[in-house]
């Protein structure tokens, strides 16, 4: 299995290549996204986005995910309204499932990063991407 350091390196090259990619987005951390039972939609993260999420998390000084406040992200703060991870958040915020953001990113825009991670993920033993808050909390097991 590939140490967790080159992995981590290996999602965020995904992430800036993502970034680096000449999309429309009008996030400006709306946060609406994050409002996963308004949505109806929860990010699934592959093993490695697991791993990078819960280790920026671990950061943060916490150790264990907070119960999600009134059915949004564990990591949005509801007293700030923040991201805690907003640096590290997974490919799915990142490409902005939620209207007021621009609504979804073109799959065939992004196939290609998707495949990348799941590489990452297959290389790690993944059995594919899970819902955020069980695939976070399994990767700060792991950690």
């Amino acid at each position: 299995m590939k140490r967790h350091a080159e992995t981590l390196a290996e999602v965020r090259s995904v992430y800036v290549e993502l970034a680096s990619r000449p999309m429309e987005r009008d996030c400006q951390r709306r946060t609406q996204c994050c409002q996963f039972r308004l949505t109806g939609k929860v990010p699934q993260l592959t093993r490695g986005e697991a791993l990078l999420s819960a280790q920026a998390f671990r950061a943060t000084g916490r150790k264990s995910l907070p119960d999600p406040v009134k059915g949004a992200c564990p990591m949005l703060q509801a007293d700030t309204g923040k991201c805690l991870i907003y640096e590290s958040r997974p490919f799915g915020c990142r490409t902005h499932f939620c209207q007021p953001a621009g609504g979804p990113m073109e799959r065939s825009g992004i196939l290609d990063l998707i495949r990348r991670l799941e590489e990452i993920d297959a290389q790690l033993g993944g059995d594919g991407p899970h819902p955020f808050s069980s695939a976070v909390s399994g990767a700060l097991r792991e950690l």
